[in-house]
């Protein structure tokens, strides 16, 4: 072979190439600074002599997970064009929620024990996503679109599902009688662990086989087509490239919470501001995907998307953080109080109304944004 046809073939090699490096450039950034902060261990995280090193490092970290997250998203549409409906969705959902589960795990592994930490964790995860996230696509959605249309069946399963498991597991450990204080028994929580985890299974179940029809789309709306969703590739491509991304920010994540932490405590701002911050970040991925598909009048995609999340928030969550405390011996605290008891129950009920008619509107976003508004004035000013 000539040299001419030598560089023929290998310039497209390289455009391929650099190509590829441009757009995983954001997985480069954080494999180093994973490495960098893994190497030396807490002592950059740590760094309390010097406010304004620990203000760099803090914000070093927190581009570096929301890159991170990002790069997630971008996955996860890919395969979900590739897997088709609502099963992308369902990728999305569990890739983000895993990383929710893991930090928590984590935390209760490594950590001092902190009993209310999975709870004040599962509480921001649905006062973001039920008020805050839905609240903002319903409004950015009825800006554009006036009203937009949902399959209520789907709807109403995830609804229904997310009630059920929510006041098992957040309300009624403030009524029992077996325990002091907001905890189950041994054995309440060994049946909620498992009806839980059984639930959720069977909700998967559903969604995915008998009723898949209920989670897609009655109109028009659809996925956006491969020349909007960017360079596609195989599907094995994408699914390995989401796993990195995943643990890149499950790493980068535990090393941002403890200068998260160390902040709060120098400043004198509440602790459940932190769960507030972190649950942000975990619901990244999904949160802009969500939004996006109901500026795109994709609004059973938005739907899907962030009630799954905090479907898998519940439904996971709470059979990995009771099945820790028992086998390590650390006590877990579930049930809510406070206002925001009663909040958890408004926005409930608030979503109930809201997915009942088949159709939403800007009011619908207002009323979410509202309560999520109380959820932040409830941290200052509990």
């Amino acid at each position: 072979m000539s040299t001419a046809e030598k560089s023929k073939t290998t310039a497209p090699n390289r455009n391929r190439f650099g190509s590829l490096m441009r757009s995983e450039f954001s997985l480069i950034i954080g494999v180093l600074t994973a490495a960098i902060f893994l190497w030396f261990g807490t002592r950059l995280v740590e760094n309390l002599e010097h406010p304004a090193a620990m203000g760099v490092v803090f914000l070093w970290l927190f581009v570096a997970v929301l890159w991170s997250a990002i790069s997630v998203v971008r996955h996860a549409e890919r395969l979900a064009i590739k897997c088709g409906e609502p099963y992308g969705t369902l990728i999305l959902t569990l890739s983000a929620i895993a990383i929710e589960v893991m930090m928590i795990s984590a935390a209760m592994l490594h950590g001092e024990n902190n009993p209310t930490l999975a709870r004040d964790m599962m509480f921001a995860v649905i006062m973001i996503a039920l008020n805050g996230l839905i609240g903002l696509s319903l409004l950015l959605g009825g800006l554009r679109h006036h009203e937009q249309h949902y399959n209520l069946q789907g709807a109403s399963a995830y609804l229904n599902t997310i009630m059920a498991l929510s006041v098992l597991g957040l309300v009624l450990p403030n009524f029992t009688t077996s325990m002091s204080g907001p905890r189950f028994s041994t054995v309440q929580e060994i049946f909620l662990a498992s009806t839980s985890l059984g639930l959720y299974a069977i909700f998967l179940l559903i969604q995915t086989t008998r009723h898949s029809g209920y989670f897609m789309e009655l109109k028009s709306a659809a996925l956006p087509s491969e020349h909007d969703a960017g360079a596609m590739h195989s599907i094995a491509y994408h699914a390995v490239m989401l796993v990195l991304y995943l643990l890149v920010v499950v790493v980068l994540a535990e090393k941002f919470a403890i200068p998260l932490d160390n902040g709060i405590e120098h400043f004198g701002m509440p602790q459940a501001l932190g769960g507030a911050i972190v649950a942000a970040m975990v619901l990244a991925p999904e949160a802009l995907s969500g939004i996006n598909a109901a500026r795109k009048n994709q609004l059973q995609r938005s739907v899907n998307i962030l009630h799954g999340s905090v479907l898998a928030s519940i439904g996971l969550t709470i059979p990995a953080v009771l099945t820790i405390g028992m086998i390590s011996k650390r006590s877990v605290t579930l049930g809510i109080e406070g206002g925001n008891l009663p909040l958890l129950l408004l926005t409930l009920a608030a979503s109930i109304v809201t997915f009942t008619s088949g159709k939403t509107s800007v009011l619908q976003g207002c009323i979410h944004l509202l309560l999520f508004a109380v959820f932040l004035l409830l941290i200052f000013c509990p």
